[in-house]
């Protein structure tokens, strides 16, 4: 572990207070006294009083600092943290102090971890308006997607830090995110931070909590669950926030779509809606799939119409799934059945004419591309929903593995996952009273118990087919020479019904 490193800390009384501050890292330079919240800088020997820190807001991480474990073979201790916001959302950094003495960090968003390092600055990194969102770039001779292009705001720190960015004022952040496609690349990360010149280069991985070995993580039972309550903006209801990280929600009493994201100090933005669509699976709902326990936190109703004819539109919906240390996820109910998806950490590779794309080893063939729409919400979310919203999608299939692309102007989104049976569905929520509700195509016929030939609605089935065939064969046996064969029509006909992948902006980061 990193707290049997030989290097030698440092202690020093707080210039703010006198209470005392601890170096452990030969690397950090910043530290915030846990007492009076005092900015101050390691001088030599001498601890500067620079400023007063803001205060953390309280987002439930399920890791603190003191927490340690292992990566990569290295133990490390978090011994700092950066809390920072940006358009859609918020994300933290912990500042891990590996067992050699060196320093690493543990970026955490919405449940979703990376642990990465920094990198050597290139001689020139270009502007952050040259890094077009979707557009590919190579960076020291490797080759990126270009994921995010935000501004961000820092907002509040604790502990020991290799550096403090400047309290209130916006940097760009450029993520891009590896194309190798291969297995053994699951997906880096590479984060170009604006707020230091020259800029600053790190690249990281995703990391599931449990691969860590963690110990020293907060007290789950001792966590106050309390909520933040306040009142509608527009119909007056109270309402209750039950997620910490929640940027948006709806009023249960009028549907309006309610902006918390500035706190709820400051005025609340809101939208009303019409129209509601109701879930089957009720928020609030616990459910466990794929080994996971989930609950349904969010729900929303989307529409997609192919850009070259607005008038072919379609419509499905995606149900919002929280778990504490897996974060978000998405469970997408469409015509063509579930599935379950989530943000991926790294960039497909798509080929030159877009038609197929690959994806840790396995090859996924273009189903179709449209534009979609969020015209309908309820419950909370971890970005900033609004009716309205929209994106530019593709989905990609490979048997029942999907693969899905959302792109906004500020971000793209993969997301990965796989087709689960509504049988799943209805075990996994309980709902054996609505299992016909939420049965989908993937429900087969005569699928009873007993030998399907026994069955009489076997044999009809038989002879309306025999009949549909002999039709068909009618049909097809058209001499143009001697008949006119200009009625005989196409079979073709869109048969998606909806999307594959759940709406993702503001949990890019990382």
């Amino acid at each position: 572990m990193a707290t049997d490193n030989l290097q030698r800390s440092y202690r020093a009384p707080c210039p703010g207070c006198g209470a005392p501050v601890d170096f452990r890292s030969a690397q950090s330079t910043h530290a915030i006294c846990a007492y009076c919240r005092s900015m101050v800088v390691r001088d030599g020997e001498v601890l500067k009083r620079i400023g007063k820190m803001a205060e953390l807001f309280d987002d439930h991480s399920p890791l603190q600092l003191q927490t340690s474990g292992t990566w990569n073979g290295n133990g490390f201790t978090l011994v700092g943290r950066l809390q920072y916001k940006y358009d859609e959302g918020t994300w933290t950094e912990w500042h891990a102090l590996l067992a050699d003495g060196s320093s690493a960090f543990l970026s955490e968003d919405n449940g979703a971890y990376v642990f990465g390092t920094d990198l050597p600055t290139p001689r020139e990194i270009p502007a952050p308006e040259t890094f077009r969102v979707g557009a590919t770039t190579a960076i020291n001779g490797k080759s990126y997607a270009v994921a995010s292009n935000q501004q961000a705001v820092f907002m509040a720190a604790q502990g020991e830090l290799p550096h403090l960015p400047e309290l209130g004022r916006p940097f760009a952040l450029v993520e891009l995110r590896s194309q190798s496609g291969e297995v053994r690349d699951a997906g880096e990360v590479l984060s170009i931070d604006y707020s230091r010149t020259p800029p600053a280069l790190s690249a990281g991985s995703a990391v599931l909590l449990e691969d860590l070995k963690l110990s020293g993580l907060r007290d789950e039972q001792t966590k106050e669950e309390s909520g933040r309550a306040f009142n509608c903006p527009n119909c007056g209801a109270t309402l209750t926030l039950q997620l910490s990280t929640t940027q948006s929600m709806t009023c249960g009493s009028c549907h309006s779509i309610i902006d918390v994201s500035q706190g709820l100090g400051g005025e609340l933005r809101h939208a009303t809606q019409d129209e509601p669509v109701q879930p089957l699976i009720a928020l609030g709902s616990t459910g466990t799939l794929q080994g996971v326990e989930w609950q349904v936190v969010g729900f929303q109703h989307r529409m997609g119409m192919d850009p070259a004819d607005t008038s072919e539109q379609f419509g499905w919906e995606e149900y919002l799934l929280y778990n504490r240390k897996r974060g978000f996820t998405f469970l997408v109910d469409s015509t063509e059945g579930w599935s379950v998806v989530k943000p991926a950490t790294g960039a497909p590779v798509v080929s030159s004419n877009g038609q197929s794309a690959s994806y840790l080893g396995t090859r996924y063939q273009l189903k179709e591309s449209y534009s979609a729409e969020t015209n309908y919400v309820v419950g909370e979310f971890y970005w900033q929903v609004h009716r309205g919203q929209r994106t530019s999608n593709r989905d990609y299939a490979s048997g029942r593995s999907i693969l899905s692309m959302e792109q906004s102007p500020q971000e793209l989104t993969w997301s990965v996952g796989s087709m689960v049976s509504s049988d799943t569905v209805t075990q996994a929520f309980k709902l054996q009273d609505r299992k016909e509700l939420l049965q989908r195509s993937d429900v087969k016929p005569f699928a009873a118990s007993g030998a399907f030939w026994m069955r009489p609605d076997f044999w009809v089935f038989v002879v309306i087919v025999l009949i549909m065939l002999s039709i068909a064969t009618c049909s097809n046996d058209c001499d143009p020479n001697t008949q006119d064969c200009s009625s005989s029509s196409s079979n073709y006909g869109r048969t998606s019904g909806g999307s594959f992948g759940g709406f993702s902006t503001g949990g890019g980061h990382k």
